[in-house]
This record gives structure tokens, sequence and C-alpha cells, in this order.
């Protein structure tokens, strides 16, 4: 008989990496952050980013989602739908990329995360994100896309880099479970 992948994809240990890494977001996000308005210098994205990597995209659009609605819950904002696509699009959008770089060595595998995060950057920072400031909190297009580009610019070599470093880490092991606690622990004594 064949084990329902329903239960196996969103088993506990699942559920407690998603809400850590939501978790984490939340004070990446919202509390250790650089609020401008238009512009807001964080890093929180990439535990978003890592969601997807590590549980498959549907835990990554999951974790973006309840990261951007508990967040918007925190700051006292109204929830705008774009700004939550682009927040579900990081965790959706490198997932489903990660089969074109999977099998790749490491290096293949570092240009595949950064060519994801960047195309996911173009499509969320800059698209949607753009689209729900100018559309629904009515900001000039033409006054903050200069801005905008400088902070992608910016913060997306920084994504690439976080992303990257904890992606080869020894935490992705733990969290994909290829190797226990325990194990990591004899190897670094």
């Amino acid at each position: 008989m064949q084990k329902n992948s329903y239960k196996t994809y969103w088993n506990v240990k699942t559920l407690v990496f998603m809400a850590l890494l939501v978790a984490m977001q939340l004070v990446l996000s919202r509390v250790l952050v650089i609020d401008l308005g238009p512009y807001r210098i964080t890093v929180g994205s990439v535990c978003t980013v890592l969601a997807g990597l590590w549980l498959g995209p549907v835990a990554g659009g999951v974790c973006g989602l309840c990261a951007d609605i508990i967040g918007c819950f925190i700051k006292g904002y109204a929830v705008n739908p774009l700004i939550t696509v682009a927040a579900i699009l990081w965790g959706v959008l490198p997932a489903l990329m990660k089969p074109m770089f999977i099998h790749k060595e490491k290096t293949g595998k570092t240009v595949g995360i950064c060519i994801s995060v960047v195309l996911t950057g173009i499509l969320s920072s800059l698209v949607c994100t753009t689209a729900g400031l100018v559309l629904i909190l009515g900001y000039n297009f033409y006054a903050i896309m200069p801005g905008r580009l400088v902070q992608f610019a910016i913060m997306i070599p920084i994504y690439c880099v976080l992303t990257c470093l904890l992606y080869f880490s020894p935490v992705t092991s733990m969290v994909v479970g290829s190797v226990t606690p325990a194990v990591l622990s004899k190897k670094t004594v």
C-alpha cells in the first residue's frame, strides 16, 4: 500500500521548520528593518527562499503568505494583495527552478540559486511590489522606481550570498533530513 504523499509532506518536522522560518522572517522583516516608505531594507525574504528550496514550493509559498499577513497585523498595515503575491513568489519561484540546478556540482548549484533569486527579485520586488505600491497605495511610479532599482541592485547580491551560505551549510542536511542533529554534533566534536 502506498503512503499518502500529503501526510509525508506535511509532517510535524516540516511544520516546525516552516513556523521557524516564518518567525525568522518576521523578526528580520518587521523588527530588524530600515523602513523608508516605499523602500524597505531587509533580508527577511531569504527565509522564504530557503523555505522553498528546503521544503518545496508549496511550503515556501505558505511561509511567504503567513509571514506577510502576520507582519501586516504586527505593523498595523492593511494587507496589500499584490505585495502578498510578491511574498508568496519569493518562496515558490526558487523552489520551482530548483530541478534545473539540483543535480549539478556546487558551482552549478550556486549559479542556479543566484539566477533563481535574481529572477524572483525582478518579478517579485520590481514588478509585483512596485505595482502594489503604485496601484493600491498611490505612490507615483516615476518617483519611486529609481530608488527601487537602487534598492534592488544593493539587496539582490546580499540575498544571493546569504541564500547560498545557508543552503550549503549543515542546516540544509538537517532540514532536508539526510543528517540528524546527533550526527551533526558528532562531526563537530
